[in-house]
């Protein structure tokens, strides 16, 4: 048998074919058997599974390093998440990136808790560090339990579980005690680690994603004006004015990003203050505008960061594929499928972002040759060659 199998019964071509058919393509497994079948290969359903999921931990090593090296590289990131099933259970998919990575996975829960373990990383630690405790008061945590974690300052648990057992034995048992102290301990563990407090995360509103330096997408906040229903010719005449304003805001926002001007900081400022505090004969339009006003912080970052983006626009392209993929294939059997889908979806994207091609990739990693650099190595070129600013 020719060296190059390593003792296996398919090479290396089999495989990079399988997994581009795949995880690429969107072919599911009977189909993708059905055609090895056709072209005369005997190979057996369970031998597709395996080489498709098994030998694939380099894979997951490179795609966990995505995160890692994207957060401290990037002045900005996007997010967004979704549905998806594990195990006959619906569950979620969480995406981060930029224009440099994209970063997948998928968990039970998509609460605020969950979005800090992920940005841990890896390990998850649990740290009472001042940011922790200022936020802490910023949540309203009351004062008995807010005292009772006070008593040790600077402390730091790894591990979600010896976590829970310090909440138990400072005897703070209410769940939404519980969770306060929970988010602002992992708030501080991830600000130990280095995590950059200049970092920008710019979402489409969801409760979940507002930590830190927080940008809001303006297509979502646009979205609420363009979804209200008029009742009659004045309400659609109000709206279609509001909206065109609103775009024509979000045109000079681009603009100014293209050339920062800090003379035009207050005449946009108070455009926005002109439309989003105007009254008009439509009331739920009016309802509306005055909800977008109290976001006008997260909605003008840009106006301090013009570098970071004024949508999750990539977000939403990012994780289009992950959706096609889910109508198509439905949800995983195993936690392994799980990381399979997770993975190879994160380098994908990954690859289409650094203009790498996928199959080449696939067939540098299986073939072992290595020529395509490691993607996080890549990732830090592009960041040190425009000083973390993402084009």
């Amino acid at each position: 048998m020719p060296t190059s199998l390593n003792g296996k019964h398919f090479g290396a071509e089999l495989r990079r074919y399988m997994l581009y058919q795949y995880h690429h393509c969107h072919v599911t497994q009977p189909l993708l058997h059905e055609q090895l079948r056709e072209w005369g290969i005997d190979i057996s359903v369970g031998q597709v599974d395996a080489l498709l999921s098994g030998g694939n931990e380099d894979f997951f090593a490179e795609k966990d390093q995505l995160l890692t090296t994207g957060l401290e590289v990037s002045r900005y990131i996007t997010v967004d998440d979704s549905g998806a099933r594990h195990q006959g259970h619906n569950g979620y998919v969480t995406q981060i990136g930029n224009d440099w990575f994209a970063w997948f996975a998928s968990t039970g829960s998509k609460s605020r808790i969950n979005f800090l373990q992920l940005l841990h990383a890896g390990g998850i630690t649990y740290a009472l560090t001042p940011h922790a405790l200022t936020y802490l008061s910023e949540e309203h945590l009351p004062k008995e339990p807010l005292r009772r974690l006070q008593a040790y300052p600077q402390m730091t648990i790894t591990g979600t579980t010896a976590w829970e057992a310090h909440l138990d034995a400072l005897g703070i048992t209410r769940e939404r005690h519980r969770r306060i102290a929970t988010e602002g301990a992992l708030l501080g563990g991830l600000i130990d680690k280095g995590f950059s407090l200049d970092l920008v995360i710019v979402s489409d509103g969801a409760g979940q994603f507002a930590i830190l330096l927080h940008a809001l997408c303006w297509v979502h906040a646009e979205r609420l004006v363009h979804k209200l229903i008029p009742l009659n010719d004045q309400h659609r005449l109000d709206q279609a004015r509001v909206r065109g304003q609103i775009w024509d805001l979000y045109a000079d926002l681009k603009a100014y990003q293209r050339d920062p001007d800090p003379a035009l900081i207050p005449v946009l400022e108070a455009r926005f203050e002109t439309i989003f505090t105007e009254q008009t004969s439509f009331a739920t339009l009016n309802q509306t505008l005055k909800r977008l006003h109290r976001h006008k912080q997260k909605l003008l970052l840009v106006l301090k960061r013009p570098e970071i983006v004024l949508h999750t626009n990539g977000s939403e392209g990012d994780i289009r594929g992950y959706v096609k993929w889910r109508k198509i294939s439905g949800g995983t059997r195993s936690e392994l499928g799980k990381r399979c889908r997770d993975g190879f979806a994160s380098l994908k994207q990954t690859c289409r972002k650094l203009g790498i091609s996928f199959w080449d990739y696939l067939g540098d990693r299986i073939g072992g040759h290595h020529n395509i650099p490691p993607l996080p190595d890549i990732i830090r070129e592009r960041a040190a060659a425009t000083g973390g600013a993402v084009p």
